[in-house]
């Protein structure tokens, strides 16, 4: 029993008690950018003039201002303009985006349009004013208090500092003259303290400019003795579950009773400690969706005791999507040969029948071994090249190619100055469209795999990888390239990351494919750690962002390269791949003597192969080790495989000998055609559904061509299927291969409902 009777504040909030320290930052300066901006104003037509009184190269800069209220701005010569509410940026075009030392943008100095002939106000370039003058700091924050304390922590609060230049962008509190905790708010909690121990405390306000305001007046004070109070916290009652998101459940409980005051309580996850509050309620969040969990409370007062654990609760998850997931790929090359662009996603009715969109592909960086941008570097034409994928990418597609409006989701076509253009600038227009559309960047494919086993050999490397892909697709620091990119020009496209590594633990992927036994173990901890990342940015954003992989049929792959009792802690969703059970290849490598189907629902009992590839064969690999069903989708294949000189048979061509694959939709594509080709441009293609293994096929007769594909009964007839056996959905390789009108994807829409 403690000696002194008096009771703690229990005011704190989750942030204070759970909160460490953190790293030291530069101390504060009144810092001034090296670029100066002149502004003239020619009736309604403004101009900045540039210059680089420093000594070295400024890039990628621009200029952001004020205009008043109503006030509208838009683009004029030399640049692009964006605005949001009153606050206006000026993006240079590319050719004066780089100011070397001594050096002006005369005569390309770039002007803004504005709807009254106004000067603007509170310019800033390249990090300070636009007229060189230094930066006003915030103002000091004034009542500096103790919320609460325990043995070990303190935790602290104080009145708002108003603005100086720039508006406060977040506030340092020292330990005397250590930096111990960074924050946004007007509290902070100190941790790592020494019991019974007095310290002095202040704080200073700073803007996004790290100018900083200062000191506040200092608070001194004493940590708990933690021999003052042995007594524990009654066990919490009534642990419930109050609701649940795909990545999250939501707890309360009944309060505990405690002679000095309960503090804080910690929530468990098992045996992890998830999350510590001062409340009786709790958000647990980074939880994977369709999943249960095991949870459990305890109560901590200010001296270190703390209760038993409470009774635990299971809890679930909820699903990725209400009702059932509609994931469709779009290729980036699909822009060329195909003509299909993401236009035409919205012109199809696609869009607005899909609840995901994968942009296909990116590539890993074979030097550095991290997510890929900045180049555009074709493959070898050569399928059985090793070096194949090495260093390709196509950064022309994704955000350099200027797109017409007639390509143009919205109409307008792009200028060609614009910082964000391509496929990535479609995707951005097919988001303010779709809402609720996500789109989500896929890392890998046949070609691209090669180095997955590398990235994900070590910690260090997983680490380094990971990062480099969120700062390339969800923060958008996509590589200059054309004009385009540079810092944050792609940030808020992609939804999440779909992970497509061709195969782990195998041997049987692209030519030249790193590979290694211990992929398996290494592909969980890479699911892992790409998890804790997405968890850990989307903190900063609010929002949380998705990990889906496309996983095999093959259940020797399966077994090779997945464990299936751990990786889906990670993943949200698995598109359980659905097709290329069978084919010849474009260069009559695979199976080019003897036709079979790509993507037959039953095994077929004619298959005379020792194996029996089907998808309900694929989806018990997974179902049968315990995967939640609710986190697999099913492949169809909006493309056909085919061969030619086929005989014909007992079956039509089904099962038959051939010599090899037929002519293709490209000449680069043997045995492959996209829906829409294959029955518009193979003749006297009779269709056969085989209502046994549930497979559509054509044959053009004997001796000639036979395809197998998917089509609107075959889709029919998988998806009453999956819905029977409680899948999340389907996945569809890819939107290019359906046709105009998009009759596939609404045969999958209207089936799922």
């Amino acid at each position: 029993m403690r000696r002194t009777r008096r009771r703690l504040l229990s005011a704190l909030t989750v942030t204070l008690l759970a909160g460490g320290l953190l790293v030291a930052v530069g101390s504060p300066a009144m810092a001034a950018g090296r670029l100066r901006a002149a502004f003239t104003l020619s009736g309604n037509t403004g101009e900045y003039t540039v210059t680089n009184p420093s000594t070295e190269t400024v890039a990628n800069w621009s200029i952001t201002f004020t205009v008043p209220a109503g006030v509208t701005a838009t683009s004029g010569a030399h640049g692009t303009v964006s605005q949001s509410g009153n606050q206006v940026t000026l993006t240079p075009a590319f050719y004066i985006a780089s100011l070397g030392p001594g050096r002006s943008t005369y005569p390309y100095s770039p002007t803004v349009q504005l709807s009254t002939g106004t000067t603007p106000t509170t310019c800033r370039i390249d990090g300070g004013n636009c007229d060189g003058s230094p930066d006003t700091p915030p103002t000091v924050p004034a009542n500096l208090r103790l919320v609460a304390k325990t043995t070990t922590t303190v935790a602290l609060a104080w009145d708002a500092a108003s603005p100086g230049s720039l508006p406060v962008a977040g506030y340092d509190v020292y330990r005397g003259t250590t930096l111990a905790a960074s924050v946004t708010g007007t509290t902070a909690s100190i941790s790592g303290l020494t019991p019974n121990t007095a310290y002095s405390f202040t704080v200073r306000a700073r803007d996004a400019n790290g100018t900083a305001s200062a000191p506040s007046a200092a608070l001194a004070v004493t940590t708990n003795n933690p021999g003052d109070d042995t007594q524990a916290p009654s066990v919490p009652g009534g642990l419930r579950s109050t609701g649940a998101t795909a990545g999250s459940v939501s707890l309360a409980w009944n309060a505990s009773t405690d002679n000095t005051g309960v503090v804080s309580y910690d929530v468990y996850r098992g045996t992890t400690l998830a999350t510590t509050v001062t409340g009786t309620t709790a958000t647990v969040t980074g939880l994977s969706p369709s999943t249960s969990y095991s949870f459990t409370v305890r109560a901590r007062d200010g001296y270190d005791n703390v209760s038993a654990p409470s009774a635990a609760l299971t809890a679930r998850t909820g699903d990725i999507v209400q009702g059932h997931a509609k994931v469709g790929y779009f290729v980036q090359w699909g822009i060329y040969g195909r003509q299909y662009f993401v236009k035409n996603l919205v012109t199809s009715g696609q869009a607005s029948r899909l609840t995901h969109l994968l942009y296909a592909f990116g590539n890993i960086d074979p030097v550095n071994l991290t997510c890929l941008s900045g180049v555009t570097k074709g493959t070898s034409p050569n399928p059985q090249d090793p070096n194949q994928g090495d260093g390709a990418g196509d950064a022309e597609a994704d955000y350099s190619r200027p797109m017409s409006a007639a390509q143009s989701v919205d109409g307008v076509a792009d200028t060609g100055w614009e910082p964000l253009r391509g496929n990535f600038n479609q995707l951005k227009k097919l988001k303010a469209r779709y809402p609720n559309l996500k789109i989500l960047i896929s890392l890998g494919g046949w070609t691209y795999s090669k180095y997955f086993s590398d990235v994900a050999a070590t910690p260090a490397s997983r680490q380094k990888f990971v990062a480099s892909c969120i700062d390339t697709y969800l923060k958008g620091n996509v590589k200059p390239y054309g004009g385009a990119g540079g810092p944050g020009t792609a940030a808020g496209i992609f939804d999440g990351i779909d992970i497509d590594w061709e195969w782990p633990g195998s041997p049987d992927g692209h030519p030249g494919n790193h590979w290694s036994p211990n992929d398996k173990q290494n592909l969980t901890a890479l699911l892992a750690e790409f998890r804790t990342q997405l968890d850990a940015y989307g903190a900063t954003t609010g929002k949380r962002y998705e990990l889906q992989a496309f996983t095999p049929a093959d259940p020797a792959k399966v077994t090779a390269g997945w464990d299936l009792g751990k990786v889906f802690d990670y993943l949200d969703v698995a598109n359980v791949q659905g097709y290329d059970f069978h084919g010849a290849g474009s260069d009559n490598s695979w199976e080019p003597n003897r036709t079979g189907h790509q993507g037959n629902l039953y095994a077929d009992v004619h298959d005379p192969y020792p194996f029996h590839f089907s998808v309900e064969n694929a989806v018990n690999a997974y179902t049968n080790a315990g995967v939640n069903p609710r986190k697999l989708t099913i492949g169809l294949a909006f493309y056909g495989r085919g061969w030619q000189s086929v005989q014909a048979g007992p079956n039509n061509g089904e099962w038959q000998t051939a010599n090899g694959a037929a002519p293709g939709q490209f000449p680069e594509e043997a045995g492959t055609r996209g829906y829409s080709n294959l029955v518009a441009s193979v003749p006297n293609c009779t269709v056969t559904h085989d209502t046994q293994a549930v497979a559509t096929s054509c044959y053009t007769g004997n001796g000639g061509q036979w395809w197998s594909f998917d089509d609107v009964w075959s889709i029919q007839q998988k998806v009453a299927w999956l819905r029977s056996r409680g899948l999340l959905g389907v996945m569809a390789w890819d939107m290019s291969g359906d046709t105009a009108n998009g009759s596939l994807m609404a045969a999958a829409h209207n089936a799922l409902g």
